[in-house]
């Protein structure tokens, strides 16, 4: 089905190529690469006026700064309980970043931090979004997120031993080379929660 959307991994093969080994947000471009990223995912983060503070770019490198080291690297399958609970720590801070102050204060948000945590450790990091998360979990804060890891954890877990295929070897036998894992369940939950939930049929093969 994603296969069969217009562009689906455009933007994220754009950024594996242009940040290649791996994206680090300690370099501008990369912070502002993963900027351009998010709002290709539909994020809808404003770009700053000529003369305004570059708040996500000063949030996220602090972020970076604190977090980076702390990320998961394995398979979302191989990850420890102590990893979950870093991840799901470093998403409520990312998540928490302020975007613009006063009447209108935005932050980064939980989408958004949910798609840059996944950018940043593909293998490792299921996204998610609001209809995904309130639907499973209920909240979008630090230990939903958590939660959500788990969940994607055991059903990754069960597909490989239903398949008998490695994890990284299981997006191209379904056609979804270009994606990991971690990201076709969230594929499936877009498919079974986002999309109906917007009035939005799947198509029939």
């Amino acid at each position: 089905m994603f296969n069969g959307f217009a562009s689906a991994d455009t933007a994220w093969l754009h950024l594996l190529a242009a940040t290649k080994p791996a994206l680090d947000l300690a370099q501008a471009d990369h912070r502002v690469l993963l900027l351009r990223f998010l709002n290709a995912w539909g994020c809808r983060i404003r770009y700053p006026r000529e003369g305004e503070p570059a708040l996500f770019d000063s949030g996220v490198a602090a972020w970076w700064q604190v977090w980076g080291h702390a990320l998961p690297s394995a398979d979302l399958a191989d990850l420890t309980d102590g990893a979950v609970d870093a991840a799901a720590n470093a998403y409520a801070q990312l998540a928490a970043i302020e975007l613009s102050a006063g009447r209108t204060r935005r932050t980064l948000g939980p989408t958004a931090a949910a798609k840059a945590l996944y950018a940043l450790r593909p293998r490792a990091i299921m996204p998610w979004d609001a209809a995904i998360a309130v639907r499973l979990h209920g909240d979008r804060d630090g230990a939903a997120f958590g939660r959500h890891l788990r969940l994607g954890r055991a059903w990754a877990r069960a597909v490989v031993a239903e398949s008998g295929l490695a994890a990284e070897a299981l997006p191209g036998a379904v056609g979804r080379p270009a994606v990991s894992l971690a990201k076709l369940l969230d594929e499936y939950l877009y498919v079974t929660i986002t999309m109906p939930g917007q009035g939005i049929r799947p198509q029939e093969e």
